[in-house]
């Protein structure tokens, strides 16, 4: 037998080589697939932690019970141990006694060019005491508060009262059966 025809027992150098380069490439890929993912996560996290952060603002401002100034205010809160910049704008709406308020938040540590973007979430809620005028034809829901040790306390009204005070229930002077549905066209 010649060395010629000797058959093949391993692979060329050029064929490794190939083999390596396409086994690289292919990690690269996955790896930046990983890094994209994991950068995903975390951004998706900062906004769920910011948008936590508007509402905690909001709600401190309704349980103050006083009405927030209008114009705009910002300051710092901390959340999941790390440092959040809130802006809020308070403004009057179109009903009397109701204000609008918008928070929008960012992390402090992400650096912004422009004071305007970069917020993570913007959160909008509203303050206020308007009440709607009692119409004749709707129940006084605010006279609806029973006091404790009173007949039927306890959310229900007493007996022989109406279930909505100040509103008698309406009977039908002719009442009609229900209808009822057959199967079969009878």
């Amino acid at each position: 037998m010649s060395p010629r025809g000797a058959s093949r027992r391993g692979f060329t150098l050029i064929e490794v080589l190939v083999a390596l380069a396409i086994v690289a490439i292919g990690m690269a890929a996955v790896l930046g697939t990983l890094t994209s993912s994991a950068d995903t996560v975390a951004y998706l996290r900062d906004k769920t932690f910011a948008n936590w952060v508007a509402l905690n603002q909001i709600a401190q401002l309704r349980l103050s019970g006083q009405a927030p100034a209008a114009g705009k205010n910002d300051g710092d809160a901390e959340l999941a141990g790390r440092k959040w910049h809130w802006q809020q704008e308070v403004s009057a709406t179109q009903v009397p006694g109701m204000l609008r308020i918008d928070v929008s938040v960012r992390p402090t540590d992400v650096p912004v060019s422009d004071e305007s973007k970069g917020w993570y979430s913007t959160v909008s809620g509203m303050w206020g005491d308007a009440v709607g005028q009692p119409r004749g034809d709707l129940p006084d829901w605010g006279s609806q508060l029973l006091t404790p040790g009173a007949a039927g306390a306890g959310g229900t009204p007493a007996p022989g009262t109406p279930a909505v005070p100040g509103v008698t229930p309406q009977t039908p002077a002719n009442p009609t059966p229900p209808k009822t549905n057959t199967l079969g066209g009878g």
